[in-house]
């Protein structure tokens, strides 16, 4: 029997009604599945933007100052603020201070001074050196005359000290010094190094040393500079030279506790350090006062 033509168009009606619900629940499926999805990082933008800073000269040196700083700090943890390590010149260096120096003589062998002069870290140089001119009655030393002449010409200021020996006349040993040495304008003063009794007593010590001092001060019109060991110094020197500056050894300390009246202006605070242009290890120093206390101690 033929069906009633009522339902043909029911039958129309149901498949796009159908065909819509469908189209409608494959959009959302869609959006679910995209917000599923994990959130991949931008390696390549960080990287890219990585290098342009490290690349960039105007944030390189920043960067690499800030985590040398960084390095520096994280390694002297716990010492004192003012003493820190200088990785180039292989020693801690007391940073209140800012004209610094070397002494020299034959013990470091053929120096090559441009490199001497020309070597930096953070701000610290060779500004002076101290060189080694006779010993005794007789000793020159062998490299003095070229210390002496080639330093001069990179800019350095230089000094000449004698090896004071006790058991010697002081007088004999100015004038040995004297014949070997020639100070100019521009010069430090004459040093005597004295940091051993040899076999004389100390009375018999000062006798000699105060006969160099006054010889050496006629002739150069300037007070010479006292050179020797805090431990010397303190057993043997102190209160009778007030009125010479004086040039103090004491090694691998943050400070020079040499007492407040203590009339010294050269500490020699290392005796281990590597510098550029020297094969061997090299005694480092630092001047006491500022830029222009260091020119008006100068031979004028």
């Amino acid at each position: 029997m033929p069906a009633p033509k009522s339902s043909d168009p029911a039958k129309k009606k149901v498949t796009p009604i159908k065909a819509v619900a469908k189209t409608s629940r494959r959009a959302p499926s869609k959006v679910i599945k995209k917000a599923n999805q994990p959130a991949v990082f931008p390696w390549k933008k960080v990287i890219a933007g990585a290098l342009l800073i490290l690349l960039s000269p105007f944030y390189y040196g920043y960067v690499v100052g800030f985590f040398s700083s960084t390095w520096r700090w994280a390694f002297n943890i716990g010492t004192s603020t003012h003493y820190r390590t200088y990785k180039s010149f292989g020693i801690r260096i007391p940073t209140r201070y800012h004209i610094h120096g070397i002494d020299v003589s034959y013990a470091q062998g053929r120096i090559d001074w441009r490199k001497v002069r020309a070597m930096e870290e953070d701000s610290v140089r060779v500004s002076f050196a101290f060189i080694k001119a006779t010993e005794g009655l007789l000793t020159v030393d062998p490299y003095f005359k070229r210390n002496w002449r080639e330093a001069a010409k990179t800019g350095i200021r230089c000094g000449a000290y004698h090896y004071f020996r006790p058991k010697k006349s002081g007088l004999w040993q100015a004038r040995f010094f004297l014949q070997n040495v020639r100070l100019e304008s521009g010069d430090m003063p004459a040093v005597v190094d004295i940091e051993t009794l040899d076999g004389k007593s100390p009375a018999e010590m000062r006798k000699q040393l105060t006969d160099f001092l006054l010889q050496v001060e006629a002739k150069t019109h300037v007070k010479p500079i006292i050179y020797s060991g805090l431990s010397f110094y303190k057993d043997y020197l102190e209160d009778y030279f007030p009125e010479y500056k004086l040039w103090i050894a004491h090694y691998n300390k943050a400070e020079l506790k040499a007492g407040k009246n203590t009339n010294w202006w050269f500490w020699q605070h290392s005796e281990t350090a590597r510098v550029n242009g020297i094969n061997h290890a090299v005694d480092f120093d630092a001047f006491k006062g500022d830029s222009a206390a260091f020119e008006q101690f100068m031979i004028q």
